[in-house]
């Protein structure tokens, strides 16, 4: 799939002053992790992603009661993100979630986590994996932030995703379907009808079942998905041959 580079929300420094009261030690550990922080983000601007997200991982790790520490959990992440070390931003993105579920950018963590997932997306001839991860982690993203800014965009790759891993089941569908493995390749081509109906790959799916069935002799099988290509699908070049199958047999 496309790879697609997202931008951090929360980029932009936000320098906020010691809370008056804080003592001298608490504000002098504040000054020196937001040093730190710095350093980092002027690392991150010049794209040295890897030196970017070691430089925030010590701000937690010499500063871990710092009010910059969250925040720098979090920018780790995205600088290994855009490192494309998916496996450590998505370990970071998981310790920021554990440790900070109240947060106000939490959503965004699990977004980034599964956009971490979605650009490893191999084609639909590989495993998916990776696939299914990203549309768990997005799913999550809607379920438990529905009015967050991600959303909708979570949203719109979960049917992109959907679309994917349909056309995964095809491609693995058709090989058994060529090496006449019939009952193997007619469960891929139900689970897209099944599970996958508003995919792109919908019409084919059906076509398929009911040559499947004309195959094996089930005429009352393939007459009824059939009936149900043309009902749903009526202009269909899939429906018009399915309709060619079930009369000639």
């Amino acid at each position: 799939m496309k790879k697609i580079i997202y931008v951090l929300p929360f980029l932009c420094l936000m320098l906020v002053s010691a809370c008056a009261g804080h003592d001298d030690e608490i504000a002098d550990e504040d000054k020196s992790a937001e040093t730190l922080y710095n350093e980092a983000y002027d690392y991150l601007e010049k794209t040295s992603y890897q030196k970017a997200a070691e430089t925030f991982d010590k701000v937690e790790m010499e500063h871990p009661y710092s009010k910059w520490s969250a925040k720098s959990k979090l920018m780790s992440a995205y600088a290994y993100y855009k490192d494309e070390k998916y496996d450590d931003a998505i370990a970071s993105l998981d310790r920021y979630i554990r440790l900070h579920p109240g947060n106000k950018d939490v959503a965004y963590a699990f977004y980034l986590k599964g956009v971490c997932y979605y650009d490893q997306i191999a084609p639909s001839k590989k495993e998916q994996s990776a696939t299914k991860d990203a549309y768990d982690s997005f799913m999550q993203v809607i379920t438990m932030f529905p009015n967050s800014e991600y959303a909708a965009d979570a949203k719109a790759k979960m049917a992109l995703i959907e679309d994917h891993l349909a056309g995964h089941e095809m491609t693995v569908g058709r090989y058994y379907l060529k090496n006449k493995e019939y009952i193997s390749a007619l469960n891929r081509f139900s689970t897209v009808s099944d599970v996958y109906q508003t995919t792109a790959q919908i019409e084919e799916a059906l076509y398929r079942e009911v040559e499947i069935y004309t195959i094996l002799g089930l005429t009352k099988e393939a007459t009824k998905k059939e009936e149900i290509l043309r009902r749903n699908y009526p202009e269909s070049q899939w429906a018009k041959l399915a309709a060619q199958l079930v009369a000639r047999d």
